[in-house]
């Protein structure tokens, strides 16, 4: 299959893009490589995917429609479309909201208006976010709940992507998935967010932000679990009319964020200095996913608890890194 992988110097992207090439596919990456964390990383994940002869980069803004014509221009045979690109991070929403209507809006109506032109697309996948159930009390999250209540201007925009795509499948019948994603942690995974960011912390002797006092969970969710759902998302596009669905991929099992720094400081063989904090504006104190949907339809089994999952984490950090 050929494949276009948006985001693919981003953490998800660039393990779904190595996914799809290791199973044979081709896999046309986009990303603009922007500065909101390290252009290093970015640039060292995209290193490994160029070794692979099938991988063909593009840096373009997923949020110009031109730029996006471009590149679809030049690759019309199209097959699937893999749209993880997006303005990250629900607290950097309060500071510069602008990015977020340009990059996660636009760019949704951007990839639709070029994916309904497609003669040969087999499904459109798009990422959503755990965000979108805002103030929902109710747990485990599920996907039939009401997400009408976003409580960040990233989780509001997400929704948008759903609604967005949710009316392309109604108007020009694009199959469509949509994911929320909970808490993804892995090896390349983003400095700004838990496990790099706490680790890189313990590791040169800074403290670190424990929010809500440390009566927060997540269900956090190993990167080779969500590379998994998202390339069975592409493989089964929807059916019904309209052709759009959406799944949670989460781990189904929240953890306490204490016991998620507890295996990073045994992991790294150092203690960490925390501060104790209130909590985040467009913050929630726990997620959790009902993946039943995405079981049933996906045959999503996540298999990486915490336990097996930080240890692989550091692996790579200490690598990566030099431990600082």
């Amino acid at each position: 299959m050929q494949v276009l992988v948006t985001g693919a110097a981003g953490f998800i992207g660039f393990h779904v893009a190595r996914a799809l090439l290791a199973r044979g596919d081709t896999v046309y990456g986009v990303d603009n490589l922007n500065d909101y964390y390290s252009v290093a990383l970015k640039r060292a994940r995209l290193a490994q995917l160029e070794r692979q002869r099938n991988f063909v980069f593009c840096q373009a803004d997923v949020g110009d429609p031109d730029a996006m014509s471009e590149v679809f221009g030049r690759h019309p045979a199209i097959e699937g479309i893999i749209h993880l690109a997006a303005q990250a991070g629900v607290r950097y929403s309060l500071e510069n909201p602008y990015a977020y209507v340009h990059s996660n809006v636009m760019g949704q109506v951007v990839m639709l208006e070029r994916a309904r032109r497609l003669s040969r697309l087999h499904c459109f996948v798009y990422a959503s976010s755990s965000s979108v159930y805002g103030g929902n009390k109710k747990q485990p999250f599920s996907v039939d709940d009401r997400v009408d209540n976003p409580i960040s201007l990233y989780a509001a925009t997400k929704k948008s992507c759903e609604l967005s795509a949710q009316t392309y499948s109604h108007l020009f019948g694009i199959p469509a998935n949509g994911l929320r994603f909970f808490t993804v942690y892995g090896p390349w995974g983003r400095p700004d967010m838990a496990a790099y960011l706490f680790a890189d912390a313990i590791v040169t002797g800074r403290p670190i932000n424990v929010f809500n006092h440390g009566n927060m969970e997540r269900d956090f969710t190993y990167i080779d679990d969500i590379v998994a759902g998202t390339i069975a998302a592409l493989d089964r596009p929807p059916q019904g009319s309209p052709p759009h669905k959406v799944y949670n991929l989460g781990n189904h099992h929240p953890e306490s964020l204490t016991h998620f720094i507890e295996l990073l400081e045994k992991e790294l063989g150092r203690s960490a200095t925390k501060n104790s904090m209130p909590m985040q504006p467009g913050d929630v104190p726990s997620s959790f996913a009902d993946i039943e949907t995405s079981r049933r339809d996906l045959d999503f089994d996540p298999k990486t608890p915490i336990e097996i999952g930080i240890p692989k984490f550091v692996e790579w950090y200490k690598e990566y890194t030099g431990e600082r």
